[in-house]
């Protein structure tokens, strides 16, 4: 699919049209990714998993976590995905935090939610990766 990385970070994750909540200083720092075009792989793991496990898993399937845009456009293209499978994707910023974006519908809303956070990814989760 077609990755439009020209927007200012704000402005891509205007365009998903889905409510935000965010941390404005991530979403300033937040990685733009590289090219035009991307192709979205996804895994599921049926198990809580913490940012340095998950980059692990990424690892053994031939994956880089996806980038913020890469999968924004992913889930503008497809907004029923989100549904189905509640998805994301995370990175380090300059300062060696993991942060994260993910995209999720519960109920009628459909939203994202871009941060930093020390968490542990539970089951539900799908991950969003790229080819390396």
């Amino acid at each position: 699919m077609k990755v439009d990385r020209s927007h200012s970070p704000q402005a891509m994750l205007d365009a998903t049209g889905l409510a935000q909540y965010t941390d404005k200083a991530v979403v300033q720092a937040m990685p733009r990714g590289e090219g035009e075009d991307a192709e979205v792989c996804f895994f599921k793991l049926d198990r809580f998993v913490t940012d340095d496990e998950l980059e692990e898993e990424y690892a053994l399937r031939g994956l880089r976590a996806a980038d913020p845009y890469s999968l924004a456009a992913f889930n503008t293209n497809d907004p029923a995905f989100a549904y189905e499978r509640p998805n994301g994707t995370h990175w380090k910023d300059a300062g060696g935090r993991w942060c994260f974006v993910v995209f999720r519908q519960l109920y009628k809303e459909r939203y994202l939610v871009l941060r930093h956070d020390d968490i542990k990814w539970d089951a539900r989760w799908w991950f969003a990766g790229l080819r390396k």
